[in-house]
């Protein structure tokens, strides 16, 4: 289980400015749906942003503290 503050701290370690948004699924804080926006995205494409954030939460993704994660990231001219 995380917290949605500890799965921003990890975010915002590479992505200071970053907005994110957490929302857990299943009620058991391991599915979770993050909302990501950052100006970190911009000319970068969906993979690429998506990638960003898995490797901001390599940590709790190895150690089964996050199952699933469904991701949106935008840049803070998209929202």
């Amino acid at each position: 289980m995380i917290t949605p503050d500890t799965l921003t701290e990890y975010v915002r370690k590479t992505m200071p400015d970053a907005a994110v948004t957490v929302s857990d699924r299943t009620g058991t804080m391991n599915h979770l749906k993050v909302v990501v926006i950052s100006a970190a995205f911009a000319g970068k494409n969906l993979l690429d942003r998506h990638r960003m954030i898995y490797q901001a939460l390599d940590a709790p993704m190895k150690d089964g503290r996050i199952h699933a994660l469904e991701i949106t990231a935008k840049t803070t001219d998209e929202t």
